[in-house]
């Protein structure tokens, strides 16, 4: 069984994709591309709770933990290129602690210039999804921290 990438080799082989295609058009096939790859969200997912706002296309994001800590999150949109979005964003996101991700900066992003070639509203999606991607490791992480107090000791 192979290791899942570190964090470090995931943006690095992303970077090394994005260089090796140099071409915009190419970079956007390939994003395109990553969409189509990815699994579909059951509908019981697709739920109104699940999108996240401020993105121009319908964006659903669900996250959950396993036993090791690790959280897992599963996206979908009814537009292909941020399905490709959502594909990049798990690849660095999906099956980390809280902590790492929060200590992820989303300004990798711009190392791939994401964000002077999408349209403002598609980067501001990212940037929507990001948040919501921090705000899912935030509430864990506080979940456990809370199941770390015992309330019978004297702090």
């Amino acid at each position: 069984m192979t290791e899942p990438e570190t964090l470090d080799e995931a943006k690095r082989n992303i970077v090394d994709e994005f260089t090796f295609l140099g071409d915009w058009m190419l970079r956007y096939e390939h994003i395109i591309d990553l969409g189509r790859g990815l699994g579909d969200l059951p509908d019981e997912l697709r739920r109104d709770s699940h999108l996240v706002p401020g993105c121009q296309s319908r964006v659903w994001f669900h996250a959950g933990r396993d036993t090791d800590g690790l959280i897992h999150f599963r996206a979908d949109s009814d537009a292909m290129i941020v399905r490709g979005l959502i594909a990049l964003l798990l690849r660095i996101y999906s099956g980390r602690r809280a902590d790492e991700i929060l200590a992820t900066s989303p300004e990798f992003f711009e190392i791939l210039e994401l964000g002077s070639h999408l349209s403002g509203s598609r980067a501001n999606g990212l940037h929507a999804m990001v948040k919501r991607i921090q705000a899912f490791a935030a509430a864990y992480r506080d979940a456990e921290r809370a199941a770390e107090v015992d309330p019978a000791e004297p702090s």
